[in-house]
């Protein structure tokens, strides 16, 4: 059985009446990278702190590595936090920045700085050793940040919203680096963010919050497929989102019929726009014709129902004001309450 390294119990954060965190319960284990996601304000950054000891919590434990860390200062916990602004030290050399946590930690220049050589050049930085930070590109400078976390080999390495100042070019290539360095080093990593392709990108595991609470836990797999509720289909990827009644074992809204297993009852169908088809010729108009470079984004009216259907770009193109057929296999519903 996995070794935990971060746990919940119970934990609750309020500031005066206001409830940022409501009651949560979760564990994550030890080399896992699980990511807090949701829209601003569910908590997600709140809870991060949490773990970093930058806030601490009103009711119920924090533990990191089994021990109570409710309620320790940051100082006491051993947790490296790689924030947004990345905080390199402007005036000191790469190899400085990299070399001063163990420094200020009683570990002798000498030894602080042949552990930052050998950390910088597992991240691939080496002979950047004497450069300012000003004098790097943003995705070297990540991963000073993250060298600098490292090398005071921490229980568990925090990452706050870590690619909102990157280039959006460069954020896939440094979205890779820092998964590649957490399962390297096989680090205990929590990472927040509320952009879901970066979520599903670099997960074990997503924790999606919603006004202070957990909505859902999944591997990012998971969540896309077999989302727990209209709000996590919802904010996990593009879905079409389509109330309607299941009765009989059929799932009807407006003119659609469509076969399920499920019981009698008022469903939300969530269908994900890739997995609906096009045919030339139907009932259904194209509303709008997006074309965005991999693949087709088309919007459909289909009588009273709307749809967002996305497509190859290899598939027979098509353009707004044709008429469509409209094809939904069954067993590409989501049924959600």
């Amino acid at each position: 059985m996995s070794e935990t390294a971060i746990e919940f119990v119970d934990v609750v954060k309020r500031y005066g009446t206001a409830t940022a965190v409501d009651r949560i319960n979760f564990s994550i284990a030890k080399g896992e990278l699980v990511t807090f996601l949701g829209p601003s304000g569910c908590g997600k950054t709140t809870s991060l702190r949490l773990i970093a000891g930058l806030e601490l919590p009103s009711e119920g434990q924090v533990k990191i590595a089994g021990r109570d860390v409710s309620r320790d200062p940051a100082s006491e916990r051993n947790v490296g936090m790689v924030f947004q602004s990345y905080a390199l030290f402007p005036h000191m050399s790469v190899l400085e920045n990299v070399a001063y946590g163990p420094t200020i930690r009683g570990v002798s220049k000498a030894e602080a700085r042949e552990k930052a050589r050998e950390i910088l050049d597992q991240v691939g930085l080496a002979g950047l050793e004497a450069r300012l930070p000003s004098e790097l590109s943003g995705g070297q400078q990540q991963r000073v940040a993250v060298a600098r976390a490292i090398v005071q080999q921490p229980d568990v390495l925090l990452f706050d919203e870590p690619l909102s100042n990157v280039d959006a070019k460069l954020r896939r290539k440094v979205r890779a680096e820092i998964r590649d360095l957490q399962q390297r080093f096989g680090l205990t990593a929590v990472y927040v963010t509320h952009d879901q392709e970066e979520a599903l990108a670099v997960s074990d595991r997503i924790v999606v919050m919603k006004m202070g609470q957990i909505a859902q836990i999944g591997t990012p797999a998971e969540l896309y497929e077999r989302p727990a509720s209209a709000f996590v289909a919802d904010f996990i990827g593009d879905a079409n989102l389509i109330e309607g009644r299941v009765k009989g074992g059929v799932f009807r809204a407006a003119h659609l019929a469509l076969p399920v297993q499920a019981e009698d009852g008022t469903f939300t169908a969530t269908i994900r726009p890739e997995r609906i088809r096009l045919a030339a010729g139907g009932a259904a108009t194209i509303l709008s014709a997006s074309y965005l470079g991999s693949r087709m984004e088309y919007v459909v009216s289909d009588e009273d129902l709307e749809f967002l259907v996305s497509r190859p770009i290899s598939d027979p193109r098509l353009a707004a004001g044709d008429n469509v057929d409209l094809q939904i296999d069954p067993t590409d519903l989501i049924l959600v309450r």
